[in-house]
């Protein structure tokens, strides 16, 4: 049966990384399978921080674009105004939440006028968000879906992004409010969900990110596809891409490639886009690292090949991190088999969930002595069962077809 299906926030198509590719396939795939999807979001920014093309002239207004398809289903997208910083801070970060907020808040009141909506899903962070959730359950009765992507409040808490305890259990009570309006609260690892639940005092659904497999998957000849990247056949590939934010804790990276200065066959590529790649350009042109390469976000069509142009994929982030965000770049790698080096601590469900499947290999978080030690294991080590493993997990749990089919019954959208 047909379902009309809203989607908010300010993360969409085409932003290529992070929640937006989640949210933007998320709706095309339900769209492709006979739904009427409709987004309130932004316009694209991110990982880079500016509104991209073609939508740079049209941001100061709101815009629509609308797509059908031969299932009978259909997507429309309703951007919305909102104040995006090219240097984002604490407070930055929060006007940009609370402009869109506000215009978004307009945008809904306008279709709240003109159609039945059956699922409000919407998208944290931000997480106080979730109010435009409540407000439309309270005036048409839909449900109301409440989907957490990374856990913001304890994120700005831990990593001090903000200091004062008042306004800590300010924002705590306002998500109460939110988690006691909501029909379903999901999110994306099991760690995350045993999180939320302890707060929530309601169950938490798990809804994991996934990967299309056969758009990433292994590809055997490595020595042509660095030569297509620039290196050489017998260059080893070390990888980090995905955003470049100051919770990574990248400079790790540079620290390990000190140790491979006199080593030209070892090259470290830092690949993506964000606040803090000039800062980290920066520190390793002042520590003199030739063995250090940025590269900018790959376009989608080379990106599979890029990926397995690398020997080992670095997925880094910091200790008070580990469980409050699940990586998006993980999926990614294990589709396409990679070698990944993790840092995460024993207590994280993404330490138990890779050594459960023996997919890669974990080092302690914020330790630079584990993740040197773990990157020269790497450089030696045959890793082939890890790949063969990663690649089998991807296939069996990650698969996009199996995690939103799994969706449409949990939400009732089928």
């Amino acid at each position: 049966m047909k379902k009309n299906f809203l989607l908010i926030g300010y993360n969409f198509y085409p932003e290529p990384t992070g929640i937006g590719k989640y949210s933007g396939e998320m709706l095309y795939w339900l769209a492709k399978n006979g739904h009427e999807c409709t987004a309130i979001t932004a316009y694209p920014y991110y990982p880079y921080w500016k509104i991209q093309e073609p939508y740079h002239k049209k941001r100061f207004g709101y815009t629509s674009e609308r797509e059908e398809f031969p299932s009978g289903g259909s997507l429309t997208i309703h951007r919305c105004p909102m104040y995006v910083p090219a240097k984002p801070s604490g407070l930055k970060r929060m006007l940009l939440d609370f402009s869109f907020l506000v215009s978004s808040f307009l945008k809904l009141l306008q279709l709240t006028l003109k159609t039945k909506i059956d699922t409000v899903f919407v998208v944290a962070p931000s997480f106080h968000f979730g109010l435009l959730g409540v407000l439309y359950k309270k005036i048409k009765k839909g449900q109301f879906i409440y989907h957490i992507q990374d856990m913001q409040i304890e994120a700005a808490r831990d990593l001090k992004m903000i200091s004062s305890e008042k306004i800590i259990n300010s924002l705590f009570k306002l998500e109460q409010y939110i988690f006691s309006n909501a029909d379903i609260i999901s999110s994306i690892s099991t760690g995350m969900v045993h999180r939320i639940q302890e707060k929530a005092n309601t169950p938490v659904m798990l809804f994991p990110n996934w990967t299309d497999t056969t758009l990433f998957y292994p590809i055997e000849n490595k020595g042509a596809l660095k030569t297509e990247f620039g290196f050489q056949p017998t260059d080893k590939i070390i990888l980090y891409s995905g955003a470049i934010g100051e919770k990574q804790g990248l400079e790790a990276i540079l620290e390990v490639a000190k140790n491979y200065r006199n080593n030209p066959t070892v090259k470290f590529i830092i690949c993506g886009s964000g606040p803090y790649k000039q800062t980290l350009q920066a520190l390793a042109t002042s520590l003199d690292l030739p063995n250090v390469v940025f590269f900018p976000l790959q376009p989608f069509d080379k990106f599979n090949r890029f990926l397995n142009a690398a020997d080992i994929h670095l997925v880094i982030q910091k200790a008070n991190a580990s469980d409050l965000v699940m990586p998006s770049k993980i999926t990614t790698i294990l589709a396409v088999g990679g070698l990944a080096v993790i840092t995460a601590n024993e207590e994280s469900s993404l330490h138990a969930l890779v050594r459960a499947h023996n997919m890669g290999i974990l080092v302690q978080a914020e330790n630079q002595q584990a993740l040197n030690y773990g990157i020269e294991q790497a450089i030696v080590l045959d890793g082939s069962v890890m790949t063969k493993n990663a690649r089998g997990y991807a296939e069996n749990y990650l698969a996009i077809n199996k995690i939103m089919e799994g969706f449409q019954k949990m939400a009732s959208i089928t």
